[in-house]
């Protein structure tokens, strides 16, 4: 876009950036203050691999737009839910658009959340609370075609542990909520990880979670940008002395009705693609309700 008006190349850069943060909702976690509410961020991602399927949607990001706002009323009091959307990028996320978003929720004042969850497509059929996160980037594209492989890099001027932890663990109450009845799809605590055992070069797949002094090759979410934000909120939430649930969770993948599968030739929606991305997100908010329920 060229305007009528003089724009410098920081300048164009300061708008788009703007565009970016207020479109997804980043600077607009508005949690109430006071003692008789409970306060929960809940973040999504923007769909991907669009290049095969321009139709394909996130149904991680369409529960962040679908619960924002909303209040969830548990016999232990009543919550409120503040969500934001992420874009699918390896850059911004190196550039600390994650820690930039919850920092103001993470920190003291009576503001500060009581519960968060950040929330990402998984696997067909299926809910994970992922255990454990690892500090690895394994370089598939993002929504720019670019790919990274590295440990995952730490924007300079955010709080963090040194020396960087590999893994970081779930605070969330894992196994309340795959045991609560949260609605049609099994819940599961998903434990297992990807690690360079200590002293050995050769990435070994570890069901039960990381051994001591390992290095991390993928988390339980994986090594793509979904384990990603899960490291990152989480080595934030220890990095400042957050006391609160926190962790990630997988949703099933947001699937096209029987003979919709053609992106040549299908539809953009159809009524089972509706049912089932309002039955995801009906059980995303039941997964909050446990969590809000359990929440101090």
């Amino acid at each position: 876009w060229q305007p009528g008006f003089p724009l410098t190349d920081a300048r164009r850069a300061a708008l788009l950036a703007a565009l970016e943060r207020t479109s997804r909702g980043q600077d607009s976690l508005d949690l109430p203050a006071g003692t008789k509410i409970k306060r929960i961020v809940v973040t999504g991602f923007d769909p991907f691999q669009l290049d095969a399927d321009v139709r394909r949607s996130n149904p991680s990001g369409a529960a962040a737009l679908a619960l924002d706002g909303t209040t969830i009323r548990t016999d232990s009091g009543t919550a409120r839910v503040e969500t934001a959307v992420f874009p699918v990028r390896w850059a911004d996320f190196a550039d600390g658009t994650v820690e930039r978003t919850l920092l103001p929720s993470f920190g003291p004042g009576p503001r500060r959340v009581d519960a968060f969850m950040t929330v990402s497509q998984g696997r067909a059929g299926r809910f994970d609370v992922e255990r454990t996160n690892g500090a690895w980037r394994g370089g598939y594209p993002d929504n720019a075609n670019v790919s990274r492989t590295e440990t995952v890099p730490i924007p300079a001027g955010v709080p963090t542990p040194s020396p960087q932890p590999q893994w970081t663990t779930t605070t969330l109450p894992y196994e309340k909520i795959v045991a609560a009845a949260t609605g049609p799809v099994p819940v599961y605590d998903h434990t297992e990880v990807t690690e360079i055992p200590a002293g050995a070069t050769t990435p070994v797949v570890r069901p039960d979670g990381p051994t001591a002094g390992s290095t991390a090759r993928a988390g339980g979410g994986g090594d793509y940008l979904s384990n990603e934000i899960a490291y990152r909120a989480t080595l934030l939430r220890d990095a400042v002395g957050l006391k609160a649930p926190g962790g990630h969770l997988h949703t099933p993948v947001l699937q096209f009705g029987a003979g919709n599968t053609d992106p040549a030739t299908g539809q953009v929606t159809d009524p089972d693609f509706v049912r089932n991305r309002e039955a995801i997100t009906a059980q995303v908010r039941s997964v909050l309700t446990v969590v809000a329920t359990t929440t101090r």
